[in-house]
Protein backbone atom coordinates (compact mmCIF):
# COMPACT_ATOMS: atom_id res chain seq x y z
CA UNK A 1 0.00 0.00 0.00
CA UNK A 2 1.36 3.59 -1.12
CA UNK A 3 1.32 5.82 2.17
CA UNK A 4 3.86 8.28 0.82
CA UNK A 5 8.04 8.38 1.71
CA UNK A 6 8.55 8.19 5.29
CA UNK A 7 10.47 10.54 7.68
CA UNK A 8 13.49 8.66 7.28
CA UNK A 9 13.27 8.67 3.44
CA UNK A 10 12.32 12.29 3.31
CA UNK A 11 15.28 13.45 5.39
CA UNK A 12 17.87 11.15 3.41
CA UNK A 13 16.12 13.03 0.31
CA UNK A 14 15.30 16.75 1.47
CA UNK A 15 15.30 17.55 -2.71
CA UNK A 16 13.03 15.60 -3.72
CA UNK A 17 9.78 17.54 -4.65
CA UNK A 18 6.38 15.45 -4.28
CA UNK A 19 3.96 15.71 -6.59
CA UNK A 20 -0.16 15.58 -5.56
CA UNK A 21 -2.03 12.35 -7.26
CA UNK A 22 -4.28 13.16 -9.79
CA UNK A 23 -7.69 11.61 -8.96
CA UNK A 24 -9.16 8.38 -11.54
CA UNK A 25 -12.94 9.00 -11.93
CA UNK A 26 -13.99 5.26 -11.74
CA UNK A 27 -16.30 3.90 -14.18
CA UNK A 28 -19.93 3.44 -12.70
CA UNK A 29 -19.80 -0.06 -12.87
CA UNK A 30 -16.62 -2.53 -12.34
CA UNK A 31 -15.46 -4.91 -15.72
CA UNK A 32 -15.46 -8.38 -14.29
CA UNK A 33 -12.29 -9.05 -16.53
CA UNK A 34 -11.03 -5.80 -14.91
CA UNK A 35 -11.58 -7.49 -11.23
CA UNK A 36 -10.16 -10.88 -12.13
CA UNK A 37 -7.09 -9.35 -12.93
CA UNK A 38 -7.13 -7.30 -10.36
CA UNK A 39 -7.90 -10.07 -7.86
CA UNK A 40 -4.66 -11.79 -9.39
CA UNK A 41 -2.43 -8.91 -8.00
CA UNK A 42 -4.60 -7.72 -5.17
CA UNK A 43 -6.71 -10.21 -3.96
CA UNK A 44 -5.92 -12.69 -1.24
CA UNK A 45 -8.39 -15.98 -0.42
CA UNK A 46 -7.39 -16.81 3.08
CA UNK A 47 -7.90 -19.74 5.57
CA UNK A 48 -7.66 -19.02 9.16
CA UNK A 49 -8.38 -21.23 11.82
CA UNK A 50 -8.72 -19.81 15.32
CA UNK A 51 -8.82 -21.03 18.85
CA UNK A 52 -12.63 -21.61 20.16
CA UNK A 53 -14.11 -22.80 22.79
CA UNK A 54 -17.73 -23.29 21.15
CA UNK A 55 -15.70 -26.43 18.95
CA UNK A 56 -15.24 -30.00 19.98
CA UNK A 57 -11.57 -29.70 18.63
CA UNK A 58 -10.76 -26.22 20.21
CA UNK A 59 -10.31 -24.53 16.67
CA UNK A 60 -12.67 -23.26 13.94
CA UNK A 61 -11.77 -22.76 10.22
CA UNK A 62 -12.42 -19.45 8.47
CA UNK A 63 -12.83 -19.11 4.85
CA UNK A 64 -12.36 -15.33 3.34
CA UNK A 65 -12.07 -13.63 0.46
CA UNK A 66 -10.40 -10.22 0.68
CA UNK A 67 -9.01 -6.99 -1.00
CA UNK A 68 -7.36 -4.44 0.75
CA UNK A 69 -6.85 -0.72 -0.45
CA UNK A 70 -6.15 2.58 1.13
CA UNK A 71 -8.47 5.18 2.25
CA UNK A 72 -9.08 7.00 -1.24
CA UNK A 73 -10.30 3.67 -2.99
CA UNK A 74 -13.34 2.97 -0.77
CA UNK A 75 -15.35 3.66 -3.29
CA UNK A 76 -13.69 1.12 -5.65
CA UNK A 77 -14.08 -1.83 -3.07
CA UNK A 78 -17.93 -0.61 -2.70
CA UNK A 79 -18.34 -1.15 -6.35
CA UNK A 80 -16.76 -4.39 -5.98
CA UNK A 81 -19.03 -5.29 -3.34
CA UNK A 82 -22.06 -4.53 -5.65
CA UNK A 83 -20.69 -6.60 -8.47
CA UNK A 84 -20.00 -9.74 -6.40
CA UNK A 85 -23.42 -9.08 -4.86
CA UNK A 86 -22.16 -9.85 -1.40
CA UNK A 87 -19.57 -9.36 1.68
CA UNK A 88 -18.71 -6.10 3.24
CA UNK A 89 -16.35 -2.93 2.86
CA UNK A 90 -14.95 -2.11 6.53
CA UNK A 91 -12.58 0.80 7.50
CA UNK A 92 -9.24 -0.86 9.30
CA UNK A 93 -6.55 2.42 10.21
CA UNK A 94 -5.32 3.74 6.68
CA UNK A 95 -6.77 1.31 4.60
CA UNK A 96 -10.67 -0.25 3.24
CA UNK A 97 -11.05 -3.88 3.71
CA UNK A 98 -13.58 -6.08 0.86
CA UNK A 99 -14.52 -9.05 2.53
CA UNK A 100 -16.41 -11.94 2.15
CA UNK A 101 -16.51 -14.51 4.77
CA UNK A 102 -20.06 -16.43 4.72
CA UNK A 103 -20.18 -19.82 2.93
CA UNK A 104 -22.85 -19.68 0.97
CA UNK A 105 -21.74 -16.11 -0.92
CA UNK A 106 -18.31 -17.64 -1.50
CA UNK A 107 -19.82 -21.07 -2.61
CA UNK A 108 -22.84 -19.37 -4.30
CA UNK A 109 -21.34 -16.52 -5.52
CA UNK A 110 -17.11 -15.94 -5.26
CA UNK A 111 -16.25 -19.23 -7.00
CA UNK A 112 -18.77 -19.10 -10.06
CA UNK A 113 -17.28 -15.83 -10.64
CA UNK A 114 -13.80 -16.58 -10.91
CA UNK A 115 -14.70 -19.82 -12.43
CA UNK A 116 -16.66 -17.69 -15.23
CA UNK A 117 -13.97 -14.89 -15.30
CA UNK A 118 -10.55 -17.15 -14.40
CA UNK A 119 -8.09 -15.95 -12.16
CA UNK A 120 -4.16 -15.42 -13.58
CA UNK A 121 -0.97 -16.33 -12.55
CA UNK A 122 0.27 -17.78 -9.04
CA UNK A 123 -2.85 -16.57 -7.49
CA UNK A 124 -4.68 -19.10 -9.35
CA UNK A 125 -3.20 -21.95 -7.02
CA UNK A 126 -4.48 -20.51 -4.22
CA UNK A 127 -7.66 -20.26 -5.53
CA UNK A 128 -7.69 -23.99 -5.83
CA UNK A 129 -6.28 -24.77 -2.81
CA UNK A 130 -9.17 -22.38 -0.96
CA UNK A 131 -11.64 -24.01 -3.43
CA UNK A 132 -10.74 -26.77 -2.01
CA UNK A 133 -10.73 -25.99 1.75
CA UNK A 134 -14.70 -25.04 1.24
CA UNK A 135 -15.33 -28.21 -0.59
CA UNK A 136 -14.00 -30.11 2.75
CA UNK A 137 -15.75 -27.15 5.13
CA UNK A 138 -19.31 -27.58 3.30
CA UNK A 139 -18.95 -31.50 3.79
CA UNK A 140 -17.87 -30.77 7.86
CA UNK A 141 -14.91 -32.33 7.98
CA UNK A 142 -13.26 -29.80 9.62
CA UNK A 143 -14.95 -30.72 12.47
CA UNK A 144 -13.14 -34.03 12.46
CA UNK A 145 -9.28 -34.21 13.33
CA UNK A 146 -8.12 -35.68 9.65
CA UNK A 147 -10.59 -33.21 7.77
CA UNK A 148 -8.96 -29.94 9.93
CA UNK A 149 -5.04 -31.49 9.72
CA UNK A 150 -6.07 -31.37 6.12
CA UNK A 151 -7.41 -27.44 5.77
CA UNK A 152 -4.38 -26.52 8.42
CA UNK A 153 -2.10 -28.52 5.79
CA UNK A 154 -3.80 -27.01 2.86
CA UNK A 155 -3.57 -23.62 4.65
CA UNK A 156 0.70 -24.20 5.25
CA UNK A 157 0.74 -24.43 1.36
CA UNK A 158 -1.08 -21.29 0.11
CA UNK A 159 0.14 -17.77 -0.04
CA UNK A 160 3.50 -16.99 1.33
CA UNK A 161 3.54 -20.35 2.52
CA UNK A 162 3.92 -22.01 -1.17
CA UNK A 163 7.19 -23.64 -2.37
CA UNK A 164 7.85 -23.76 -6.26
CA UNK A 165 9.81 -26.80 -7.38
CA UNK A 166 11.48 -24.83 -10.37
CA UNK A 167 11.93 -28.01 -12.67
CA UNK A 168 8.03 -28.24 -12.62
CA UNK A 169 6.09 -25.36 -13.18
CA UNK A 170 2.35 -25.00 -12.44
CA UNK A 171 -0.12 -25.03 -14.62
CA UNK A 172 -2.62 -22.14 -13.99
CA UNK A 173 -5.96 -23.58 -15.43
CA UNK A 174 -8.87 -23.99 -13.18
Amino acid sequence: MNRGLSDKLKSAFPNVVTVPRSIVELPPTIDPLWLAGFTSAEGCFYIQIRESSTHSLGQSVILSFHLTQHLRDQQLLIRIMVLLGCGNVTKNRNAFNYRVTKLEDITNKIIPFFKKYPIRGVKVLDFKDWCLAIKLTKKKAHLTKEGLYQIKKIKAGMNTGRKFNNSKRCSFNI
